[in-house]
């Protein structure tokens, strides 16, 4: 029986693309003393391509940026702080993630969250996207000072919210550091596909987040079946 459903974040419940896209859009028009030179269909594609689906941190972006366009009269460290301060702004939410989010909660299911990143930027981030309160165990890489792939992560947020790995769900977009990782400390690995990679190991495969319900369903069926075939034994 399923207890709890845990999530990452980015590129799961935050459509981390269109975010950044919408981010990148506006800080070219905000900065554009400084940008204004730069084409900006340019200048938000090579961004993109840079920022690698956030597995570059802007740091290195900015600076690349600093060195391809000849940006004049802000540093990387600016560029960055602009950044920290103006990405919550942007936050795209994927459809259906709070309907999906009170459908956990009013079937009485513990909701968790892992994800990588600095602690007060994804905060910021689940702020932005006014879902906190549903999370009874949010889990942070930075805080925690442990990294998804890394089970031991896993292991505790499971421990937090009180629930075996068998009776977990985790939902991540990530073949390897959501999709294996979770499998590997004896969760159900859900993969959120999407056009970054072609497959994944996964127990199951969902489009969108409105699929989770029907998958508990399946789930709470699959589990009465098996419950009969037993007493019948």
């Amino acid at each position: 029986m399923i207890q709890s459903v845990i999530f990452d974040l980015d590129g799961t419940l935050l459509d981390r693309d269109k975010s950044l896209e919408a981010f990148v859009f506006h800080q070219h028009k905000r900065l554009r003393i400084h940008l204004g030179h730069i084409d900006q269909p340019h200048y938000i594609a090579r961004f993109l391509e840079l920022d690698q689906h956030g597995y570059v941190w802007k740091d290195k972006v900015y600076r690349q940026l600093i060195e391809e366009f000849g940006i004049k009269g802000i540093t990387p460290e600016q560029l960055l702080a602009d950044y920290l301060a103006f990405f919550p702004h942007h936050c795209v939410p994927f459809p259906g993630l709070v309907s999906m989010l009170d459908k956990l909660k009013n079937e009485g299911l513990l909701v968790g969250m892992i994800t990588n990143g600095y602690t007060g930027f994804q905060e910021s981030n689940i702020r932005a996207l006014d879902i906190e309160d549903y999370f009874d165990a949010t889990l942070i890489s930075e805080k925690e000072n442990l990294r998804k792939p890394d089970k031991r992560i896993f292991e505790r947020a499971l421990q937090r919210l009180g629930v075996t790995a068998e009776s977990a769900l985790f939902v991540g977009d990530h073949p390897v550091n959501d999709v294996e990782a979770a499998k590997q400390a004896g969760m159900i690995g859900v993969w959120k596909r999407n056009s970054q990679w072609y497959t994944a190991a996964a127990d199951y495969v969902i489009d969108d987040l409105e699929e989770i319900h029907g998958l508990l369903e399946a789930l709470q069926r699959e589990a009465d079946v098996a419950g009969i075939k037993k007493e019948d034994c």
